[in-house]
């Protein structure tokens, strides 16, 4: 059988011409991305970061039943970032704050239905 049974031809590498196109627009994607989160103010990266935290805790909050060990962790890694951090989130501080409020009481009320 021949190396190139599936159509590729190898580039020398030992890698199929197909397979190098797919690593080079991969390492393009990933270089963009890299470059787009270096432009990107650390508040922004920080701040969307602890709504990921937020979703996952609401996620795991509305599975039935309700997950609420895993919730407990994004709701705890959540906290922690946003009191610890506190006025360095900037403009969206009591937004933050708000959110992580909201979403301990949602924890509460359904860890009391729990028993």
């Amino acid at each position: 059988m021949s190396d190139d049974f599936l159509g590729d031809e190898l580039d020398g590498s030992g890698h199929a011409d197909g397979d190098s196109t797919a690593l080079s627009e991969a390492q393009a994607a990933l270089d963009d991305a890299r470059r787009r989160i270096a432009e990107a103010p650390a508040q922004v990266v920080v701040v969307n970061h602890v709504m990921g935290l937020y979703e996952l805790a609401a996620i795991h909050l509305s599975s039935t039943p309700p997950k609420l060990t895993e919730a407990s962790l994004a709701i705890d890694a959540m906290a922690a970032i946003v009191e610890r951090l506190g006025e360095r989130l900037g403009e969206h501080t009591e937004t933050m704050r708000d959110a992580l409020g909201n979403i301990q009481m949602v924890f509460v009320a359904l860890q009391s239905k729990q028993g």
